[in-house]
């Protein structure tokens, strides 16, 4: 069966239920249907057990994160655990990309699949209208006679696509000086800096003050333009007053999984929303969740961005391996097929990455190996092995084909991790520069020997510097390598990470430093999973998983 048609055969449980078995009052749902309610969040922080699912550096085709995450979750109720997930919600990019949906996978699988991965409630499009609000106002106060004496625009419009023609268009902007239009572009929603906001902002009020901090532009003395200077904080306010609300949905299992926002881990912090992982954390007594993509990028983020934030210290790290991970960055061309010797080579991936949260981050760490159907015993056995030679133990898992059980041994070690001792050691301390802190990332965290820094990024350092102190560092870079060529597999050392341009985000309050070739809006492929989807007349879908 494909995930599709598993997602639609399960029996799902009403979802009041579900908010009843969380603790939920009724008066604090506002339900969408029958499987799908708004929750009215609690931001308290007691001592629950946070566990944190990343992983290695991914092939194409991704290593099943989230599959393992809601497995794990799946596993830990079957040991009657009182636990929620909290997870990201898919972006209509990749859904009609090339990754998919993401909602997990096979037996595995937080539900209804179809909604979450399409319209779900609506919060993507309300960030979307949000920021392009936004965007409207500064181009007609700049129509209407331009006041403020915005000299340069920098708040770009975004779309919830993939769609690479938007990258650069050109605006007019008539009656300014000699009517001189102006070069610009989309981002993808994603990677805006309201899908921050709304990721960080714990209440309506705190919302508000961040949307008003948002730079807009600059005047002719470069000095910052903010959005309150609009009065436009409050509309945007309105378009997100539901989008706030976490959304709480549950696995084929019953598990309660809190679904929101979805910003990108390679282009943006990669992790849900503050609210979710709070409001989990107030109701479950072990919260589940996930950072995007490696974690050089969502896990470094999620630490050092996302627990400082919130001063939180996750009881257990589960880093995801797949053997056909390993393979590619062994140097394997089919990665699908087995290959021992080219996994001996890959492992220097894991072992990067295991160094990382063990050495750097100092948190208690786990590897689980995602089973797949032509995975050899002896390229497990070798893995589990090289990991326990690094002081980690290793466990192989069947979340997609056998859900909670397939996790179970994977819950048991789990549950002895979070009882031991939390640590948590940051890479960068807030009182650094931001090149400091970029360095430090990019050195520790990656094993870059050299930043270098284009022109650009030099003339946006120098501007953005005075205002941007104490901010944290999110890096974008390729999800495919530790460095920021996507060639460069396995653990590269002796390289050279090259920072195109520094953009902050004030509002959100963290600078992105743009590494390699990497686009704030992505691009579709040869053949777009879009291309591949039916439906039919009775409104049954074929191709989206």
């Amino acid at each position: 069966m494909t995930d599709y048609e598993i997602a639609k055969s399960a029996k799902l449980k009403d979802i009041r239920k579900v908010g009843k078995s969380l603790g939920c009052k009724k008066s604090a749902l506002i339900c969408y249907g029958k499987n799908m309610a708004k929750v009215e969040s609690i931001t308290n922080n007691p001592n629950s057990k946070l566990i944190l699912v990343t992983a290695i550096n991914p092939t194409p085709a991704g290593e099943g994160k989230t599959t393992v995450a809601i497995g794990l979750a799946d596993a830990l109720k079957l040991q009657k655990k009182k636990v929620c997930l909290a997870l990201r919600e898919p972006s209509l990019g990749p859904v009609f990309g090339m990754k998919g949906g993401a909602c997990g996978g096979g037996q595995s699988q937080v539900a209804p699949m179809e909604e979450i991965n399409l319209h779900f409630t609506g919060d993507f499009h309300a960030v979307t209208s949000a920021n392009n609000l936004l965007c409207a106002l500064v181009d007609n106060h700049i129509f209407q006679g331009n006041s403020l004496g915005i000299r340069e625009v920098i708040i770009k419009r975004c779309i919830d696509m993939n769609d690479r023609a938007l990258r650069e268009i050109t605006i007019s902007q008539e009656k300014l000086k000699n009517n001189i239009p102006r070069q610009d572009g989309f981002v993808i929603t994603s990677a805006c800096e309201i899908m921050a906001i709304l990721c960080f902002s714990r209440n309506m009020q705190e919302l508000k003050a961040r949307l008003g901090n948002i730079i807009i532009g600059y005047d002719k003395k470069d000095k910052p333009i903010f959005a309150k200077a609009l009065g436009a904080e409050q509309a945007m306010a309105i378009i997100l007053k539901e989008a706030l609300k976490p959304n709480l949905v549950q696995s084929l299992m019953g598990t309660p999984a809190l679904v929101h926002c979805g910003p990108f881990a390679n282009i943006a912090h990669g992790c849900n929303s503050s609210l979710a992982t709070l409001t989990a954390l107030n109701h479950a007594d072990y919260v589940v969740t996930e950072a995007g993509f490696g974690s050089d990028l969502g896990g470094e983020k999620f630490l050092d961005i996302k627990c400082r934030m919130l001063n939180l210290v996750p009881g257990a790290c589960v880093l995801t391996a797949t053997i056909r991970a390993l393979r590619h960055h062994g140097g394997a061309e089919n990665y699908g097929e087995a290959n021992l010797e080219a996994v001996k080579k890959g492992v220097k991936n894991l072992e990067k990455h295991i160094m990382n949260l063990t050495n750097l981050f100092k948190v208690n760490t786990i590897c689980a190996i995602n089973k797949f159907e032509n995975d050899t015993r002896e390229e497990l056995e070798f893995v589990k092995n090289f990991c326990k030679s690094l002081g980690v133990m290793a466990v192989v898992i069947e979340p997609h084909s056998k859900g909670g059980k397939g996790c179970l041994p994977l819950s048991d070690e789990v549950v002895k991790l979070c009882d031991t001792p939390k640590n948590l050691e940051y890479v960068y301390e807030l009182s650094d520069t931001l090149l400091q802190k970029t360095q430090k990332i990019c050195q520790k965290v990656y094993g870059a020997k050299k930043v270098m820094l284009s022109e650009k990024a030099k003339a946006s350092l120098k501007k953005i510097s005075s205002y941007a102190k104490d901010f944290y560092v999110c890096i974008a870079k390729t999800q495919y390598s530790l460095s920021g060529d996507a060639k460069l597999l396995g653990a590269p050392s002796d390289f050279a990470i090259e920072i195109r341009d520094f953009e902050i985000r004030h509002g959100a309050g963290f600078v992105v430093a743009i590494a390699g070739d990497i686009m704030l809006m992505p691009g579709l492929g040869k053949l777009p999973a879009a291309l591949r989807m039916k439906i039919d007349d009775n409104g049954d879908i074929q191709g989206l998983f």
